[in-house]
């Protein structure tokens, strides 16, 4: 009885291990090559369980979404003869898991695979286009024929380039300095010539304004002169016609503006007291003072 229940045992025990060895999982991300003695006798595709003869047949796994493969940075001389060291990387997709297991085997050898491909295409590429084009005008081009070139020879991988994206391309760092000494003269340059541009237009509205204040100041002065020139017409007839009515006002008059104008705080004179210019300080009339 005992030899019947361990016998029983090994057989579901062996059982379970055929079991486990006879099915396999492709997820919903995954394709499967399946291999018998290591030959390919077909792809699975459709996500769910699916069963294999144990030991005759064995599954490789190969990933359906959009991989990445990163380059290393390679210095690059464009058509203008400037080096530049670019640094890109690529997406791909393994279309045809048959292919790419005779050509690539896995994943790990695209790299080892797929890197040179991917590098000859953009030295050429990248080698026909100047510096301009690459780092502003036709970038976008660049990459779309990179790729396009990478896919033609690697067409026999199993696998598609979708996509080709440099990251950057930049000067080698022992032509950066040089360069930005060199952009650093040219923006002093243009520096200084606009400040001399605008210190000549800043002269040239100063002279102008110093001219119109120059021709202004001295209409405003010849004009000044004419009106005082009138007035002192004008002072002058009145002058001679207070003078033609009434000559003792008019030398009353003329007096009084002599004594405001020459005796003023502080003021010493030295005169004899019937001078005539006290004369009217002595008398109201301007009679003179009598003799003693």
């Amino acid at each position: 009885m005992r030899a019947f229940l361990a016998s029983l045992m090994v057989l579901l025990g062996l059982g379970t291990i055929a079991a486990y060895l006879s099915f396999y999982v492709v997820e919903q991300n995954q394709q499967v090559l399946l291999l018998a003695v290591g030959k390919p006798i077909g792809i699975v595709d459709q996500p769910g369980l699916h069963w294999k003869i144990p030991f005759y047949q064995t599954v490789e796994y190969f990933d359906k979404r959009i991989l990445d493969l990163d380059t290393k940075p390679q210095e690059i001389t464009a058509s203008d003869q400037k080096r530049l060291v670019v640094d890109a990387f690529a997406r791909y997709r393994i279309t045809d898991p048959l292919k790419f297991f005779q050509t690539i085997q896995n994943e790990t050898g695209v790299r080892r695979t797929l890197g040179p491909i991917m590098d000859s295409a953009m030295r050429r590429v990248l080698g026909s286009a100047t510096f301009q084009e690459l780092v502003r005008d036709k970038r976008e081009d660049l990459m779309k024929r990179i790729a396009k070139q990478v896919n033609e020879e690697g067409k026999e991988l199993g696998l598609e380039v979708v996509d080709v994206r440099i990251k950057r391309a930049d000067l080698p760092p022992q032509n950066s300095k040089s360069v930005f000494d060199r952009m650093r003269a040219e923006r002093q340059r243009e520096a200084a010539d606009w400040r001399a541009q605008g210190t000549g237009e800043a002269n040239r509205i100063r002279a102008t304004a110093d001219r119109e204040a120059t021709v202004i100041k001295a209409e405003a002065t010849r004009k000044s002169e004419l009106l005082r020139g009138d007035g002192d017409a004008e002072r002058n007839h009145v002058f001679a016609e207070a003078y033609s009515k009434d000559a003792d006002f008019f030398r009353f008059y003329r007096n009084m503006q002599a004594y405001e104008n020459g005796i003023k705080p502080g003021t010493r004179m030295l005169m004899s007291p019937d001078n005539d210019f006290l004369k009217y300080l002595t008398s109201p009339v301007g009679a003179p003072r009598p003799k003693q």
